[in-house]
């Protein structure tokens, strides 16, 4: 018999908005492509401490010790499943709700059971295609930490539950609400207008960027006033290039942001390499350790 004990975690479930109407238009396709989002969202959840418990048909539950890495798993889940579905016609996009409580549960063996399940499973419900739902404990703990606005809902109805369980909506992005064929929006309650926990990051990204512009164009203005035959800005040049790239992929989400990491440090050095070529092409070591970590990263890919 395993053994029965309760802990305090966060509860993070997940399943595919109008999964029976696209099992019904392809199957197999909708088969792979369930498969290709649950890896990507199995790789994730890991990524942030998190452990998947269960998946069935088309959801998957995980916990976390983090409310914040749990919230931040599911955020970077949404981008990259956006990702995923731009290239996709819009009636055959896979968009998944998920839902996050921050509860008491009862584990047995690897499952977890009770009312925190319960309450994750039914704000997964509410959510939009493509959006994220959580109970007001989690937006206690997360509100001054994710740089994402939240939407109050209102109390949301729980089965065995006798109060209502505050909802808050994750708005990610620019909030930008376009329904896709086949969402429904979740069921609200009059409620103030949007609470944001801090400005979105991309004016400030943008900032720093144009911050470097104006610096390097400063430091080849010094170099030229001061020729003496060597152009030497192209070493902060480089470095200014890389610190932008990395920036860059902080936010993206078309491609892996370790392997795009992994990239973008090879470039610097095969930059590196040609602004001081002596001919030899030493960077083909530091490259080929790239290469390396590259190679165990996908086959450790789940």
């Amino acid at each position: 018999m395993d053994e029965t004990r309760r802990k305090l975690t966060t509860i993070f479930c997940a399943d595919v908005q109008d999964y029976t109407r696209l099992m019904g238009a392809d199957e197999e396709g909708t088969l792979a492509s369930l498969k290709r989002c649950r890896e990507a969202m199995g790789r994730l959840i890991e990524s942030h401490g998190g452990r998947v418990i269960n998946t069935w048909g088309d959801g998957l539950i995980a916990d976390f010790p983090s409310v914040v890495e749990a919230v931040r798993a599911a955020v970077d889940t949404q981008n990259e499943l956006a990702g995923f579905n731009a290239s996709r016609p819009r009636d055959g996009r896979m968009l998944f709700r998920i839902g996050i409580n921050l509860g008491d549960v009862i584990v047995e063996g690897d499952d977890i059971y009770g009312d925190g399940v319960n309450i994750a499973a039914r704000l997964q419900a509410s959510a939009t295609a493509g959006g994220i739902v959580i109970s007001s404990t989690v937006y206690d703990q997360v509100r001054n930490k994710v740089a994402v606005g939240f939407e109050f809902l209102g109390p949301l109805a729980v089965k065995n539950v006798e109060e209502g369980v505050p909802s808050y909506a994750v708005r990610i992005g620019d909030g930008n609400d376009d329904a896709q064929p086949g969402e429904r929006p979740a069921a609200r309650s009059p409620r103030p207008a949007a609470v944001m926990t801090e400005p979105q990051p991309a004016p400030q990204r943008r900032r720093s960027f144009a911050l470097l512009g104006v610096v390097s164009a400063v430091l080849v203005g010094i170099n030229l006033l001061t020729w003496d035959g060597v152009f030497w800005a192209h070493f902060p040049l480089l470095a200014f290039a890389v610190i932008a790239a990395l920036a860059w992929n902080r936010s993206q989400t078309r491609f892996d942001r370790r392997l795009a990491a992994l990239a973008i440090l090879a470039l610097g050095f095969i930059c590196i390499n040609l602004f001081t070529w002596s001919g030899t092409f030493w960077a083909v070591w530091p490259i080929l350790g790239v290469a390396a970590v590259s190679g165990l990263r996908w086959s450790m890919r789940r």
